[in-house]
């Protein structure tokens, strides 16, 4: 087995799928409040004030993970690491053009990938895009009192849109994109505890991520090599 994630990254997808779960559960009724199931939705919290007080909850979380994640990218060296091979590349054009032609039968083999796939790439990034979008329009509509003594009443109406229309591309990226790549993917599924434990298997790590398993044997050849001349 392979140490994928350590446990700071992992305690900070806990607290984001945590928060975004309890955001969904008590923001989508009221984006549908016409639909019979938001009704007992809301009934299951207690009623809409204690349903509210949830979603705030959700939504401390959410900037909190943010403010954590933004200082273990910056402080923290697997962090910075994690960052900087996360920026997309080049290379992952390629990676994605090659996997669509892999699909259709016109490529030999899939795309070889490093520590991160483009596919993950586009995850990670539309989780920053996503918390900054739902977090400021959030904050707008949270201390609406505060916003209308320099805006007017438009801006709120603006963040009112932005909040609920991204929520809703959110929700529907994390049940269709990320759901079925880490969980319902045929090479995946039932589905995976990495998140839980960080850990990858042997096998995974070949399949998934080549061109990192290939990294890490050579670090440790190399290391096993000044081990020797050393003693």
């Amino acid at each position: 087995m392979f140490q994928r994630f350590n446990r700071n990254f992992r305690f900070q997808h806990m607290v984001m799928f945590i928060s975004v779960i309890l955001l969904i559960l008590t923001g989508m009724p009221l984006k549908f409040p016409e639909f019979v199931l938001s009704r007992y939705v809301v009934a299951l919290w207690g009623g809409i004030h204690n349903s509210t007080l949830v979603h705030r909850i959700g939504a401390g979380m959410l900037i909190y993970f943010m403010v954590h994640h933004m200082l273990y990218t910056v402080l923290s060296r697997d962090g910075r690491r994690d960052f900087i091979l996360l920026i997309p590349m080049p290379k992952d054009i390629r990676d994605a053009a090659q996997n669509i032609r892999y699909f259709l039968g016109k490529a030999p083999e899939k795309p070889r990938f490093g520590r991160f796939s483009y596919i993950e790439k586009f995850d990670y990034w539309a989780v920053y895009w996503g918390c900054v979008i739902m977090i400021g329009s959030g904050l707008c509509l949270w201390f609406e009192g505060i916003v209308l003594k320099f805006f007017p009443k438009y801006f709120l109406d603006v963040a009112h849109e932005m909040h609920s229309d991204e929520a809703m591309l959110a929700t529907l990226a994390i049940v269709i994109w990320h759901f079925y790549n880490v969980h319902f993917n045929p090479d995946r599924f039932p589905g995976t505890l990495m998140w839980w434990h960080g850990q990858i298997s042997e096998h995974e790590i070949k399949e998934e991520h080549p061109l990192e398993y290939e990294e890490i044997l050579a670090k440790r050849s190399k290391a096993d090599a000044g081990e020797v001349v050393h003693r």
